[in-house]
């Protein structure tokens, strides 16, 4: 069982108050809150051991270094990658997919084929519009259904021995959809085809092994796992790292430089030019400490629960009407008829709550479903029903100031 005050006590900012009231946050898709001990993690690196890393002999640099090689191994073991050289630190999870789409726009051709599915966030839907730009290769699209999940049926149909690159996330970030990706990777292999799957919302709730999914590329940001904004990595498998060309150039990912020609460093510091988020690295693999601490299963037996409870207190308000039944992870995106989810939203934050309003960067969602956005209510482990109490009531006055 979760002790949820002794959980809440971890975060100092559920104590605040928001236009007087005490602060219910209901944003966490967006950014989930960070628990004390990984802002004392931040402190503790700027107070005693500031310093870059790799490359200096001094103390401070070595006990950086230490840190930060050591975060980048919490994170393969989380994630179950073979190697720590096949975790790559980044700047988040459109870096990463970034990196991704940069290299193989060298390698794909005209005529190529690529598929993503209609449930994807922006971040990884335009980086593989400008590769298709750059390369002639063609873009193809899993369509959803009204439940909110994908029309796998039309994946068989997409998929041929022209399809190059799979991408989809794991976890709708506008829905809370989870996603088969099992059977697509599975699926993709069996014509030649690599798959990225787009971890960034899933993992704050799932902990994926990438081996066990037999997954090419598989990304995610710390910010949405109790960890800092910033930074996040990249997993790919030993030989497609080393396929694809380096991603920017300069100090760290390089072997050698002459005038005449330059070398370029082995896996990871091959995509990791420049000085990095070294206090993000660093935070992000106390974050995972302390969200494998709490356990993953419990975290997702209580987000499970606050769930079903908001599901169930939120349909019973007239003309409320839920986007995405598929089963999912705890975020609820809706929206009252004839009221805009903006004008919900602003009620909302003078209560004191924090939820999302928009597209919430899945604007093909929005667009199969007819409307402009939604009101998204994401919800985690640190969350309580009584703050979803005061949820489903301020959506009742909301609708009263509004109709």
């Amino acid at each position: 069982m979760l002790d949820i005050n002794k959980i809440r006590a971890d975060f100092p900012i559920l104590n605040r108050k928001v236009h007087g009231k005490p602060l219910i946050y209901f944003d966490n898709g967006a950014t989930s809150q960070t628990p004390q001990i990984v802002i004392d993690a931040i402190v503790d690196y700027y107070t005693n051991y500031n310093a870059n890393i790799h490359r200096g002999v001094h103390t401070l640099s070595q006990e950086a270094t230490d840190k930060y090689e050591q975060a980048r191994i919490k994170i393969q073991e989380h994630f179950n990658a073979k190697h720590s050289y096949e975790i790559i630190l980044t700047a988040g999870t459109t870096e990463s997919i970034n990196i991704v789409s940069s290299g193989f726009s060298s390698i794909l051709k005209e005529g190529d084929e690529i598929i993503v599915s209609a449930l994807e966030h922006h971040s990884n839907i335009v980086p593989w519009q400008m590769m298709c730009e750059k390369t002639g290769a063609i873009l193809k699209v899993i369509p959803m259904d009204e439940d909110g999940s994908l029309r796998i049926d039309m994946f068989d149909e997409l998929l041929s021995d022209k399809t190059k690159l799979v991408f989809l996330n794991h976890v709708s970030n506008a829905l809370g959809t989870i996603n088969p990706i099992e059977e697509v990777i599975e699926k993709a292999h069996k014509v030649g085809a690599y798959v990225l799957v787009d971890g960034a919302q899933a993992c704050p709730h799932i902990k994926p092994d990438v081996q066990a999914l037999d997954v090419d590329f598989y990304v995610a940001s710390a910010h949405k796992m109790c960890g800092p904004t910033g930074v996040g990595l990249l997993y790919g498998k030993k030989e497609l790292l080393e396929m694809l060309p380096p991603y920017q150039g300069g100090g760290e990912m390089i072997e050698t430089v002459t005038f005449e020609k330059t070398t370029y460093a082995g896996l990871p510091h091959k995509f990791e030019a420049g000085t990095p988020n070294i206090c993000g690295g660093i935070a992000f693999g106390v974050a995972i400490d302390y969200m494998n601490a709490i356990g993953f299963d419990t975290i997702q037996q209580r987000e499970n629960e606050l769930l079903v409870y908001a599901t169930d207190k939120l349909s019973q308000i007239e003309g409320l009407k839920i986007y995405g039944t598929a089963k999912k992870t705890s975020v609820i995106s809706f929206n009252i008829e004839g009221i805009h989810p903006y004008d919900i939203g602003s009620i909302l934050d003078k209560l004191g709550i924090a939820v999302r309003t928009g597209h919430h960067c899945a604007q093909p969602i929005m667009d199969y479903y007819k409307i402009p956005g939604t009101v998204r209510a994401s919800l985690a482990f640190y969350n309580t029903k009584e703050e979803i109490d005061t949820l489903v009531e301020a959506v009742k006055k909301a609708k009263m100031m509004l109709s």
